[in-house]
């Protein structure tokens, strides 16, 4: 067996292997003497074919398969015994040439790798980051409060359409006359909501119905008719408004309290203050971690300049993808995936030198923080704790979910590490500000 490397455009290598009949001779014959036991032709007791019938009907496919394995194995075993790093997969290369494994005792398998760029990024305090984060305000305390009793709220009457009410409507046609109709503004837009302003119960008007509910499957229900029935119906209808109701919020009663939190750790309006002012917090350092991650990335992808082998990676990504996607739907996501691509291989560099771990106990604790934020958007900012413990344990029992779990974790291992080897002044800004900060990246 021979194996030569050529070296072709930046960081990439063509790996030229020779096989011989030596090389998977051996391999070759022990897979046509399972083929002979196993085989089941007409005119032939099982296991006893001749041999020579066998190597006629499956020799071809028996030296291409095994002089491939060979091939490829030794591939793997050349660069790991001459310390190659790689990225992507080795690949089939698209100088590859016809092969006759029929007549041809020897054989040549070419193959491609992209070479992995080395990561030399020395931190020092005469680096520097700015760790943003973000000051809360009456108004945004005001806001947030209203948007979490709105959670616990209740439709109230009110006497005329201001902007987002819900409607009880009679809708008649001549033919079709449904009592009870609901026209929800808060769907709507501006424009959509212009001929609603202003007008009070009993108020009368002309809506095409194919207007005022956008989905088939809506009309349908609406009108108390089959989808495929619509189309005989006239969609001119007149709208009498019956009930104009309101979303309010709740009163911050006992009862609301109860209900709220159940296990009655808040009870008063100053510990609900106090309670979503925490919850501000929490919220905002996310999303002042998450900007400064995003900061760490860029800064590290920057300092330590690395020259991906692109070409190559959009053929690997061609071909592990198996024709799933085309090489111009490759081609106009590369630079998303580049860039996270190289972030990542940045990541496993200081993961691997830093000697950076994620214990079991804090893919854990991380699992239950996910859980409750997705119970918190459900309605359930309290839940139960055993609730939240059986359903963190589904989440990393999901492979999928668990890879993301442990994938954030080394994220803000390697943030933590670059932090607190560059020199980071926090500097408090206003939400807009922040807003701002934050689409720029």
């Amino acid at each position: 067996m021979k194996i030569t490397r050529e070296q072709r455009e930046l960081g990439t290598s063509l790996l030229k292997v020779v096989v011989t009949e030596a090389d998977y001779g051996e391999a070759v014959d022990k897979m046509l003497r399972d083929y002979k036991r196993k085989a089941n032709i007409p005119g032939f007791r099982p296991g006893m074919v001749p041999m020579g019938v066998v190597r006629k009907m499956y020799g071809k496919g028996a030296v291409a398969e095994q002089s491939y394995r060979v091939a490829s194995n030794s591939v793997f075993e050349y660069l790991q015994k001459e310390g190659i790093d790689y990225v992507g997969d080795v690949i089939p290369s698209d100088e590859q040439g016809d092969f006759d494994f029929e007549n041809n005792t020897e054989h040549e398998f070419m193959f491609e790798i992209g070479e992995a760029p080395k990561v030399e990024v020395e931190l020092s305090a005469k680096d520097k980051l700015t760790y943003n984060t973000i000051k809360v305000d009456k108004k945004m305390l005001a806001a947030y409060k209203d948007n979490y009793l709105r959670r616990y709220g209740r439709l109230v009457d009110v006497d005329k359409v201001k902007k987002d009410e819900a409607l009880t409507v009679v809708l008649d046609n001549g033919d079709i006359r449904i009592e009870d109709a609901y026209v929800g503004l808060i769907s709507m837009d501006d424009e959509e909501r212009k001929p609603f302003i202003g007008k009070k119960v009993g108020a009368k008007m002309e809506v095409d119905v194919n207007e005022l509910y956008k989905s088939a499957s809506q009309r349908a229900a609406i009108l108390q008719v089959k989808e495929d029935e619509l189309e005989g119906i006239n969609p001119k209808f007149n709208l009498e408004i019956t009930q104009i109701r309101q979303f309010a919020n709740p009163e911050l009663n006992e009862e609301f309290f109860k209900m709220a939190f159940p296990a009655g750790n808040i009870t008063s309006e100053e510990e609900l203050d106090a309670f979503l002012s925490a919850e501000i917090e929490n919220e905002l350092g996310r999303e002042a971690d998450y900007l400064f991650t995003i900061r760490v990335r860029n800064f590290l992808m920057e300092k330590a300049a690395l020259q991906m082998p692109a070409e190559f990676l959009k053929r690997w990504l061609y071909v592990i993808n198996e024709g799933k996607f085309s090489k111009e739907d490759i081609e106009k996501d590369f630079d998303g995936f580049l860039m996270m691509f190289t972030w990542n291989y940045i990541q496993k560099h200081f993961i691997q030198t830093a000697e950076l771990t994620v214990s079991k106990e804090e893919a854990e604790a991380e699992a239950k923080e996910f859980a409750k934020a997705q119970f918190a958007q459900y309605g359930m900012p309290s839940a139960p704790e055993e609730m939240v413990a059986n359903f963190s344990k589904q989440i990393l029992e999901n492979k999928e979910q668990a890879q993301k779990i442990y994938e954030k974790l080394y994220e803000l291992k390697v943030v933590e590490y670059v932090k607190s080897k560059v020199k980071v002044t926090t500097k408090a800004v206003s939400s807009e500000e922040f807003a701002k900060m934050a689409q720029e990246g």
